[in-house]
């Protein structure tokens, strides 16, 4: 039986996913444009873009993937990248699957015909990511994919096969490149993630495209009290990436914020952030949203949920397209503080956590935290 600590969380993740909690935000309504001849269209996909008023030529462009039973449109507008392009100057292009290849409507990242280089799903968003390039004269060099679910994982496909197309890109609630070939594997690795190690899972990725192309920079977007797409997938997402850029699996920091950890790793020979990773405390399956303050943008509806943070700014801002919020005088983002003996115990119970992570049930890594807490090193 459920414990009341259980049962008031499962509420608390109801109510923020529930029918009728949606509220509009400051975002405007507007209709994004369909183009029906984009080209090479082996998927079978809608392609929906978005270009603000004046956008000059060699602008950036973000491809947005929805997730299940979700709408492109609808996707995009709600998570804030419309408001976003008109603020930082890019164009967007949102795929929306449809429901005779999927009937709820989710990327088929684990079907092998639509995760190859050159078929399917993935041939389909390469050709309206071409098409989108060269109609609005967007900088081929700044393309970058995200998605939510299985929107995520068909993220990661994209950044597989194409990375001599997307420079980088954000992984939200997704899972890793190639580690499902069927819809029984599919839910399988979304309840319990995959275990391979870097190197099998880099190998993967390593695989999916020829070789010589750069490596995308990878973001990664996971709530912590997920309980569609396991948590201990983020942490397979991370395995895979610094497997492929040749980091290690541990990060150079991991910063403790308000609400969640940010986890980063560094180039060793510049220093620049290749990789981050995201775990936001308390918070379910969804897009994690900021929409109050003078930044705020997005609405929460299911699958849209305030989280304090905004996935679609902060992807943004790691990949150089808006400026961080000490440059934007912003407070939304905490900034670090010296370690204290309370950081440091917390070090200690997250470092228990992410070991048994890949390994436990979410019940027994409940059971395991609740117990780091009496002891006083998780908070």
């Amino acid at each position: 039986m459920p414990s009341l600590a259980d049962t008031t969380a499962m509420l608390k993740r109801a109510r923020l996913v529930a029918p009728g909690t949606a509220r509009r935000g400051p975002d405007r309504p507007r209709r994004m444009v369909e183009t029906t001849d984009f080209g090479a269209n082996p998927g079978g996909l809608r392609m929906l873009s978005y270009t603000p008023e004046g956008l000059p030529s060699d602008a950036p462009l973000v491809v947005v993937l929805h997730g299940c039973t979700q709408g492109a449109e609808a996707f995009a507008q709600g998570s804030g990248w419309l408001t976003l392009a008109d603020r930082f100057g890019f164009a967007v292009v949102a795929p929306e699957q449809v429901s005779g290849n999927n009937p709820n409507r989710c990327f088929n990242w684990f079907s092998p015909s639509d995760i190859t280089r050159g078929g399917g799903e993935a041939a389909s968003i390469a050709a309206m990511t071409a098409h989108a390039t060269a109609r609005f004269e967007t900088d081929a060099d700044r393309v970058f994919v995200t998605g939510l679910s299985a929107g995520g994982a068909m993220a990661a496909v994209m950044l597989a096969t194409y990375p001599d197309v997307f420079a980088g890109g954000a992984i939200i609630a997704g899972l890793p490149y190639g580690v499902a070939t069927s819809v029984g594997e599919a839910l399988q690795v979304m309840r319990r993630s995959d275990h391979r190690d870097a190197a099998a899972l880099a190998a993967l990725v390593r695989g999916a495209a020829p070789q010589g192309h750069r490596t995308p920079r990878v973001s990664i977007w996971q709530g912590a009290s997920d309980s569609t797409v396991s948590p201990a997938n983020a942490e397979a997402l991370v395995r895979q990436w610094a497997g492929t850029l040749g980091l290690a699996t541990e990060p150079d920091e991991l910063l403790s914020l308000t609400g969640r950890s940010h986890a980063i790793w560094r180039s060793p020979q510049n220093g620049v952030v290749l990789l981050e990773r995201h775990l936001i405390d308390d918070l379910g399956h969804g897009t994690p949203l900021a929409t109050g303050g003078p930044e705020g943008v997005g609405a929460t509806a299911p699958y849209m949920l305030e989280a304090g943070v905004s996935a679609a700014l902060e992807s943004l801002r790691f990949w150089g397209l808006a400026p961080d919020a000490a440059k934007s005088g912003s407070n939304a983002t905490a900034a670090p503080t010296p370690p204290t003996p309370e950081a440091e115990h917390n070090a200690v119970g997250e470092m228990v956590m992410r070991s048994v992570s890949g390994h436990a049930s979410a019940s027994v890594q409940a059971v395991i935290a609740k117990a780091l807490r009496a002891a006083g090193l998780l908070s």
